[in-house]
């Protein structure tokens, strides 16, 4: 099982907390959790890791995709396991559907299980929320940014998938938007998380890509863009996604920024880019009490 006392933080901000679940007598399962969310009654969330699964090979252990090989019985375990460490059941689950955009869905009863236990009657959708207790939100992650939204006040939540398609068409801010439509939810109280992801000394992209964030966050270029050579560059989603949150409404201190690098990591953490497409899905997960 990966051990996370070694997992590499890029600063020494106390972010999450790390804790082993025994689900089972012998069965422990590593999640992640965010200290700020600590603070907010009502809620259960966490991010998982590498360990505390049944899948093997590149899905060792805590796999949660269903579409990249790994044996569908070693995934739905994996749910099962999950579940018992939230306190809730299988049944409870409802996946994205993710391909990149910043289309949000807004989830009830009806979607219960929805991308584990029955299928998705929904196409593109890398956003989820909900203000309907015991549904457990669920996206998906081998690099690209996870994003947790939480109103104590209107009791509604929200979890989007954010990679750099998503995060230079500002997922985030779309997701607060569609969570004041729906909910009425004010952006000053809502509590943020930008989850473990790939950081800016990890993350080299093209300069088609580096163009597009320098047109998207202009002022902000120096923040989030770092040149290696003519057509390399260095892109810093943590930062990005954390200009339009703050952007949007969200105040600082009702905000948690990741520290942990997904690629820095990837003995601990699946890492697309670490482990060249060969791997698992981590996933973040959200539920109203």
């Amino acid at each position: 099982m990966p051990d996370g006392e070694k997992m590499k933080y890029k600063n020494n901000q106390q972010i999450f907390c790390y804790r082993e679940h025994e689900v089972e007598p012998d069965i422990r399962v590593p999640l992640l959790h965010f200290n700020l969310f600590e603070e907010v009654e009502g809620i259960r969330h966490c991010f998982t890791t590498r360990g505390g699964g049944i899948s093997e090979n590149e899905f060792a252990t805590m796999n949660f995709s269903f579409i990249r090989g790994d044996k569908e019985e070693a995934v739905l375990e994996n749910y099962r396991r999950i579940g018992l460490a939230m306190r809730t059941e299988i049944g409870h689950f409802v996946c994205t559907d993710q391909t990149h955009t910043t289309n949000v869905r807004k989830v009830t009863e009806v979607d219960a299980g929805k991308g584990v236990v029955r299928p998705k009657d929904y196409t593109d959708v890398d956003g989820l929320i909900t203000n309907e207790p015991g549904l457990v939100l669920s996206t998906f992650y081998a690099d690209c940014v996870p994003l947790y939204f939480v109103d104590p006040v209107h009791k509604a939540i929200g979890l989007s998938h954010s990679g750099w398609r998503g995060t230079v068409n500002k997922m985030g801010k779309v997701t607060i938007e569609v969570m004041q439509k729906e909910y009425g939810s004010k952006p000053e109280d809502l509590y943020c998380a930008i989850g473990p992801s790939i950081c800016q000394d990890c993350y080299e992209v093209s300069r088609d890509v580096a163009e597009e964030f320098a047109k998207a966050f202009q002022g902000y270029e120096d923040e989030i863009l770092w040149q290696k050579s003519a057509e390399k560059f260095h892109l810093n989603l943590w930062k990005a996604n954390e200009i339009v949150l703050l952007e949007a409404g969200v105040l600082q201190e009702h905000l948690a920024v990741t520290n942990i690098c997904t690629c820095c990591n990837h003995e601990e953490l699946f890492s697309h880019r670490a482990s060249k497409g060969k791997r698992g899905n981590l996933a973040a997960f959200l539920m109203l009490e």
